[in-house]
């Protein structure tokens, strides 16, 4: 398991390579990259997102879903890498990456880890655009 809460994600192909690595038992691995758009919530265009989160109990919350989801449908391991600070349109934000055996298991784990963190991590996300700034709830 790997959890991370920074201003600089790792690359994602050796994140790959890694999580292919924990096991002989991976047939599958799952990847979410979630990346900023460039229209806002407001309709307006984007300039830049920043993002604040308490890193220590992001991290913990993080990864107390992995270790959920681990009981819940047997995956293998999963990363998840969340970015900090400012955000251009374009960038990548977070990296989801679940192991799992077969990718029924895989893709269920995947989808409710980016539903979670979004509800239960503390991370917040100010959307600037050319209509104002606001933040932004359920990131």
């Amino acid at each position: 398991m790997k959890v991370k809460v920074s201003e600089k994600l790792d690359d994602i192909k050796t994140l790959l390579s890694e999580i292919k690595g924990v096991s002989e038992e991976v047939g599958a691995v799952i990847i979410f990259v979630g990346s900023a758009r460039g229209i806002g919530n407001d309709g307006g265009r984007v300039l830049r997102l920043e993002y604040d989160a308490y890193e220590e109990v992001a991290v913990k919350t993080l990864e107390k879903i992995i270790g959920d989801l681990r009981d819940k449908y047997g995956i293998i391991d999963a990363v998840v890498e969340h970015r900090i600070g400012q955000v251009n349109v374009g960038e990548d934000i977070v990296y989801v990456l679940v192991a799992s055996k077969h990718r029924e298991e895989g893709f269920k784990a995947a989808i409710e880890i980016v539903e979670r963190l979004k509800r239960e991590a503390p991370i917040w996300k100010k959307e600037i655009t050319d209509r104002g700034a606001r933040w932004i709830e359920n990131i």
